[in-house]
């Protein structure tokens, strides 16, 4: 029998009207969500993941403390970066080999988010998906949370040491032979290549690994620096201090949203004795040097545009 009571009587109208308007509510916004999570991350993103474990179950275990767990919470983070901030566009994935290679990239921004950026792309767009283990500065892991951090994403400080068990392992190995002169150089030097270290060459003859040579286009612009202070870097110990005046503005502390395009090219292989004199070496350095500035002179030449 129905309740007279008012209160029971609005309960039973709430449960016939208002409940299953609730609930629509709820399956669009439920469906919105997956669709927008497709987007960013891909349908197969826990197939993704789930290689990734396996990988590391097989090995066992990562030596340098990759956990996936942390990894797939950065690359959750990073996609949206990657899909929406960015919209970032990849090209000639398919000369990255499923087997160990060495991606020599041009390093720009001020910040090294275009070595994230490309851990992205090869990670959600590559089939199958490849995770960038990245050479980071020495100076970096002297910064607080910084080496557990970058340990538990998969990047290892940037020694030779590394890079050869790295290899030894089928890794895909990033390298930036810019280092500091590349990612710190002045909005008036941009897409121009700074010199290169030779040790990546010296690596891959060693090791027989093949060079993939990256080309960046979107992060010269992320942040626009003006120069380096020498002095103010020396007095806090740190390799170079940018002065970049949007940083001032409200909102100006995260990157202009600048559009990114990322080449790679196919893959360079090299003989020879990797103990042969620095200017042997060098020629082969520059060749690969000369190949991704000729990389990037293609596609600023075929650019629209910074935001498109």
């Amino acid at each position: 029998m129905r309740s007279s009571h008012p209160l029971a009587r609005l309960a039973d109208v709430a449960k016939t009207t208002t409940l299953p308007w609730f609930e629509g509510v709820l399956d669009v916004v439920r469906k919105k969500t997956e669709d927008f999570s497709n987007f960013l991350l891909g349908e197969d993103f826990e197939e993704r993941v789930n290689w990734l474990r396996n990988r590391y179950d097989t090995l066992g275990g990562d030596p340098f403390g990759l956990d996936p767990e942390v990894a797939k919470g950065a690359v959750t983070v990073l996609s949206f970066f990657h899909r929406l901030y960015f919209r970032t566009e990849s090209f000639g994935l398919e000369n990255v080999p499923e087997q160990r290679a060495l991606l020599v990239a041009n390093h720009s921004g001020q910040i090294p988010i275009d070595g994230a950026i490309i851990g992205s792309s090869l990670f959600l767009d590559h089939s199958p998906p490849r995770v960038v283990r990245a050479m980071i500065e020495k100076w970096a892991v002297s910064l607080p949370f910084a080496s557990t951090f970058f340990n538990k994403v998969g990047q290892v400080v940037g020694v030779p040491e590394n890079a050869r068990r790295l290899l030894e392992m089928n890794e895909l190995l990033l390298v930036f032979p810019e280092g500091v002169r590349g990612i710190s150089k002045p909005f008036s030097q941009r897409y121009q290549l700074q010199d290169f270290g030779l040790g990546f060459m010296r690596l891959a003859i060693e090791t027989g690994t093949p060079i993939v040579p990256v080309a960046v286009v979107g992060a010269e612009e992320q942040y626009i620096n003006l120069g380096n202070l020498e002095w103010a870097a020396r007095a806090l110990g740190i390799p170079a201090f940018p002065v970049v005046p949007q940083i001032l503005v409200p909102g100006g502390q995260l990157p202009l949203p600048t559009k990114y395009r990322i080449y790679y090219g196919e893959p360079l292989r090299f003989g020879g004795d990797p103990a042969d004199d620095d200017t042997v070496l060098r020629d082969k350095v520059w060749l690969v040097k000369q190949c991704i500035q000729d990389m990037l002179n293609r596609a600023l030449a075929t650019r629209t545009g910074l935001f498109v």
